[in-house]
C-alpha cells in the first residue's frame, strides 16, 4: 500500500483532495502542500478520505487548519468517505461534525 499521497483534481467546479494510505506526522508537509494547492485554486474544496486507513493528530490539526483558513476566506472545507479507523478518529475528536458538508 501506499505510504501517503494526495491527488488533486477539479470536479464541476469543486476542488477535490483525494488521501490515500497512512496520513500521519511524516506525511504532514505533503498534506499541507495539497490542502494549500487546493485553497489556492478555489473556494469549496472536499478531501476525500476513502482511500485513507490511518490519521494521526497532525492530520487533524491541518484539516482543521485549512478548513478555518476557508471559512475565514469566504470559501468551505468538508470532507468525505471517511471509514473505519479514521471515521472514529473524526468522530471521537468532534472533527467529524465540523467537516462534515
Amino acid at each position: 500500500m501506499v505510504q501517503f499521497e494526495a491527488r488533486t483534481s477539479t470536479k464541476a467546479g469543486r476542488v477535490v483532495v483525494a488521501l490515500a494510505g497512512e496520513c500521519d506526522l511524516a506525511a504532514r508537509d505533503q498534506l499541507v502542500a495539497a490542502l494549500r494547492e487546493a485553497l489556492d485554486a478555489g473556494s469549496t474544496v472536499t478531501v476525500d478520505l476513502s482511500g485513507l486507513s490511518f490519521l494521526d493528530s497532525s492530520g487533524i490539526h491541518e484539516l482543521v487548519s485549512a478548513h478555518r483558513t476557508a471559512t475565514r476566506n469566504g470559501g468551505a472545507l468538508h470532507v468525505t468517505g471517511a471509514s473505519g479507523v479514521v471515521a472514529q478518529v473524526l468522530d471521537l475528536t468532534g472533527v467529524a461534525g465540523l467537516l462534515r458538508p
